[in-house]
């Protein structure tokens, strides 16, 4: 194994260990999980499809994307669009500034790291290809595996115009290649919801 490579490794070990700490478990397959571990792991499993030559920075981006996410609750801000937008700017830092520590750990120089906490941040969308690789796959995985439970959980309070608003956010978020990819057949869309998916879109 080379230096890079046990490099690599220890960064996702350190990555899985702090999310491993999650007290939200998920139940998959009757077995019971960490939510940001299982996460974690999605976002991994996804870019190996959707970019298997991807370099370490983007994998290591998209693996603690939400580092410890539970530590900064939604619920401790106001419940209103400036609240909504200084919890989600205060989230990313910390979740930048968490990664950076572990891949300092990891033994990883600072040239790396910045690259990766650009892009775990979500800074320079659409410029920034670190960053654009992370948002593509966070984009995947939620219309694979979460868009459904989202949509159970608010179905009665937003309506229809409601719901196609935000399915062409999270589409204007992505490349022209994530939106190729997510219509190709290369991911499980979710069978009830692919009507307004398709109407969203067009």
């Amino acid at each position: 194994m080379t230096e890079a490579q046990q490099q690599y490794n220890k960064a996702v070990e350190l990555i899985d260990v702090a999310n491993s700490e999650d007290p939200n478990i998920e139940l998959v397959d009757d077995q019971k999980i960490a939510k940001e571990l299982l996460y974690g792991q999605r976002m991994s499993d996804m870019i190996a499809v959707y970019l298997p030559d991807a370099d370490d920075v983007a994998k290591l981006a998209v693996r603690a994307q939400h580092i410890q996410r539970w530590k900064s609750p939604r619920k401790d801000y106001p419940m209103n669009r400036k609240g909504y937008h200084l919890w989600r700017t205060n989230l990313y830092k910390f979740h930048a500034e968490t990664t950076a520590n572990l891949l300092q750990q990891a033994g990883y120089d600072d040239v790396f790291i910045e690259r990766v906490k650009l892009a775990v941040a979500k800074k320079s969308l659409k410029t920034n290809s670190d960053t654009q690789i992370v948002e593509d796959i966070a984009a995947l995985v939620f219309l694979q595996f979460y868009m459904l439970d989202f949509y159970r959980k608010f179905s009665t309070e937003y309506d229809k115009e409601k719901w196609i608003d935000i399915i062409q956010r999270t589409w204007n978020k992505m490349s022209p290649q994530a939106h190729e990819f997510a219509l190709s057949g290369k991911i499980e869309l979710p069978e009830t919801l692919v009507p307004l998916i398709q109407e969203a879109l067009a």
